[in-house]
């Protein structure tokens, strides 16, 4: 099988209390790609302007990531993104954006790519996600993630996204943002009702929690990792374990959800301690189901 990621490359500068990092590769699509390249082969479509100074080939190096969705534009600027965390790191305060290429039209599906069975549509404006959506053959599974400004300036094409896709990933910050409710359980319901059949709620250091429509109810607590460097991408670490998993064992209801949210923990664990790729670009497969075990240990009782 394969699992296809679309959304942003981005050109990062991040600011946290154990360093900085500056001019480094970033965006959902890469974390994602990385993360669900542990699992099955990665579909990767986004672009970048003329200015990108990554070599994504490189980036990518004896991992399952088929780059043929990857445009670079002419005359177009890369996304780029400036944040700062302070205190626990659990939330960036963004200090400066420039949408740039992401701003523009959508890049293009490959035609080979569009009879994938699951797919990620990760953080951009929703239009372009619905865009990107409408390109694609008759997909299994359909996830989603979005953010603090799209809720707020594109609400509308939001709601009308969120009733096309199977699955919706967001933290909890953005589950109350878009439903009015502090509460997370009167949260994730009201997140049903806009269409998704499974709602996936992160909640950094503290965990997820999964609602489904048939009922189900599923909270894993975060992986206990005693070194944070830089929380950057963590989201679409755990987005890319949890699609790669389940487009791998080709399954995406009961236990495979659970186990994929699993995966997702421990893949974020890895993300978060170094700065940009290096925390999960470092390790291997090996490393994710060691501590994969590790969690199931300290999750029994």
């Amino acid at each position: 099988m394969s699992v296809l990621v679309t959304g942003s490359i981005g050109i990062d500068t991040v600011n946290t209390p154990l360093g900085k990092s500056e001019n480094c590769i970033g965006g959902s699509a890469v974390y994602f790609s990385m993360a669900a390249s542990f699992f099955d082969e990665v579909r990767f479509v986004g672009v970048v302007g003329q200015d990108c100074p990554f070599d994504l080939a490189k980036v990518f190096s004896g991992r399952n990531v088929d780059l043929r969705g990857l445009e670079r534009r002419s005359g177009s600027r890369t996304f780029r993104w400036q944040g700062t965390y302070m205190g626990d790191m659990s939330q960036a305060i963004t200090d400066h954006v420039e949408f740039n290429v992401l701003a523009e039209r959508p890049p293009i599906v490959p035609e080979a790519f569009r009879d994938s069975r699951y797919v990620f549509l990760a953080n951009t404006n929703p239009a372009l996600q619905i865009q990107l959506l409408d390109q694609m053959h008759n997909p299994v599974f359909v996830a989603a993630d979005t953010m603090n400004c799209w809720i707020s300036n594109h609400g509308e094409e939001l709601k009308k996204l969120m009733q096309r896709i199977n699955a919706f990933i967001c933290n909890d910050g953005e589950a109350r943002q878009i439903t009015h409710r502090e509460n997370l359980a009167a949260a994730g319901k009201e997140l049903l009702n806009l269409g998704p059949r499974v709602v996936i709620i992160k909640r950094g250091e503290h965990g997820s929690t999964m609602f489904s429509k048939d009922g189900d109810i599923f909270m894993l607590p975060a992986y206990p990792t005693d070194e944070v460097k830089d929380p950057t991408g963590a989201g679409d670490a755990f987005a890319g374990a949890v699609l790669g998993y389940l487009s791998s064992v080709d399954k995406n209801t009961g236990m495979s959800l659970r186990t994929a949210m699993a995966y997702g923990t421990v893949a974020a664990s890895f993300a978060i301690e170094g700065f940009s790729l290096s925390g999960v670009s470092k390790i291997g497969r090996g490393d994710i189901d060691a501590r994969f075990e590790h969690l199931r240990r300290y999750t029994q009782f």
